[in-house]
């Protein structure tokens, strides 16, 4: 099947297919006579995987880390079940940030419940002082973007 093939059955941006392949996550394509990239069902197969992985929030390194022992069925399963166990933590972490954010942003609204004129706004005065008070925690929440994924 070509690259358009694949990306419907996947739901997978074609440019993310080929960056994929430049990452060595996915095997290079053999070409048509007319140098057309053909995919196969492994093509398929190993997509839907990184394509799960990453519904999961899992970087390239850990996909690539969990490939690696899809590829050797032989070898002994704990480093997958460690990684799996690092990344549950990692959104643990996350899930507590954005706790965290999701109060600061209620904090902020409630700063303004009539519409005013912007310079009287709570909000936006909220937003003009010191960014946190005295005991809180960094509100930014790390690794939530997959640019990957948009190229």
């Amino acid at each position: 099947m070509k690259i358009g093939e694949l990306a419907r059955q996947t739901g997978t941006n074609p440019e993310t297919i080929r960056y994929y392949e430049r990452e060595g996550l996915l095997q290079k394509a053999g070409r048509s006579d007319g140098n057309y990239r053909i995919y196969s069902s492994a093509h398929l197969s190993r997509l839907n995987f990184i394509r799960h992985c990453r519904n999961l929030d899992m970087t390239l390194d850990e996909i690539r880390t969990l490939l690696h022992y899809k590829d050797a069925p032989q070898e002994n399963c704990g480093e997958v079940n460690r990684l799996l166990d690092e990344h549950i933590e990692h959104v643990a972490r996350r899930i507590a940030e954005l706790r965290s954010l999701e109060g600061e942003l209620r904090r902020l609204r409630d700063n303004c419940n009539d519409e005013t004129r912007a310079a009287s706004c709570g909000i936006l005065n909220g937003l003009s002082e010191a960014p946190f008070r005295e005991g809180q925690t960094d509100c930014h929440i790390s690794g939530t973007h997959r640019w990957d994924d948009k190229i």
